[in-house]
């Protein structure tokens, strides 16, 4: 029976997570403690206390990173060990440090920059994303097409298969949502984030990011890791330059799990704050059996349920 952990992505961050585990478990005060040697701040202040911080890209990543990796300790040490991996956008990282491709240290230290880099080719405001709710997924992308003649447009997130998350710049993004509407497409939601991420407006992001990534060695996972960017099992030397663009091309998160499925997937557990993708794998198939862990109480009903074999 294989099991897969899912890691948070941007989004799930609130303020006190991972607090309970933190006050409870040495695992995790030790992964914060690594964080914040270097970082130069206290991750656990950052995670806990309600300065704004947290929800700034820029600290967002690390403090997500730090939280998923933390709890991903506490189940390997209960003996809870995945057979494949994956991650939603900055949740790869977490996936790649679980399967040993890199050092949590190298990770943190990468994901700050990360945030920093996608910040500055997105400042907060910048263009706009729009979660389209039951459309096929051909006109989604045909109208974005059309739309691109005024400006970037395109999928971001391909969450579930009722949910699509466009953006762009938000001339181009409004008149893909007018195409879709004429289209009889009923429901558009647009999006409370700070950046149209995973689309061309990163590409200034997406070549910073490729010159850290020479600089940080990766190893042969232990684990297979499925790529945001391709649904597919990562090579060890295609690591790299997926991570290069998976910071501007869409997550494919559902044809993710598709994949694992055909692995012989059959649980799927998620590993970090909230509950984001758990809902989504309901959405994308309710016979998989699903998990989380981001407290006490989340982590026994999961080691409960990992130990039935």
């Amino acid at each position: 029976m294989k099991t897969a952990f899912v890691f948070s992505g941007q989004g799930a961050q609130y303020t006190g997570m991972g607090k309970e585990l933190y006050d409870q478990e040495p695992l995790v005060r030790d992964t914060f403690t690594e964080a914040s040697e270097v970082l130069g701040y206290d991750m656990a202040e950052l995670c806990f206390s309600d300065d704004g911080r947290l929800n700034e890209t820029t600290y967002t990543q690390a403090a997500i990173l730090t939280v998923s990796t933390a709890f991903n300790r506490v189940l390997a040490a209960n003996g809870a060990v995945p057979d494949v991996v994956a991650g939603l956008s900055l949740g790869e990282y977490s996936a790649l440090v679980a399967s040993g491709a890199i050092t949590f240290k190298a990770a943190v230290a990468l994901v700050a920059k990360r945030g920093k880099f996608m910040t500055e080719a997105a400042p907060t405001g910048t263009g706009k994303m729009v979660a389209v709710m039951n459309a096929d997924r051909d006109l989604i992308e045909d109208c974005c097409r059309q739309a691109s003649t005024v400006g970037i447009v395109s999928p971001a997130n391909y969450n579930t298969p009722q949910q699509i998350v466009i953006g762009g710049e938000v001339e181009a993004v409004d008149k893909a949502v007018a195409l879709l509407t004429e289209q009889g497409v009923k429901r558009t939601i647009p999006l409370n984030v700070s950046g149209p991420f995973h689309t061309a407006l990163l590409k200034p992001a997406s070549e910073k990011l490729a010159k850290e990534l020479e600089k940080v060695p990766f190893s042969t996972p232990k684990i297979q890791v499925i790529s945001n960017t391709t649904a597919e099992v990562m090579a060890a030397d295609q690591i790299k330059p997926l991570l290069t663009q998976q910071v501007m091309k869409a997550v494919r998160f559902a044809d993710s799990i598709e994949t694992m499925k055909k692995m012989g997937v059959v649980r799927i557990i998620e590993v970090g704050p909230g509950k984001t993708l758990t809902g989504f794998i309901r959405k994308i198939d309710k016979s998989i059996v699903t998990g989380r862990v981001e407290d006490q109480a989340t982590l026994t009903e999961t080691l409960a349920l990992l130990s039935e074999g």
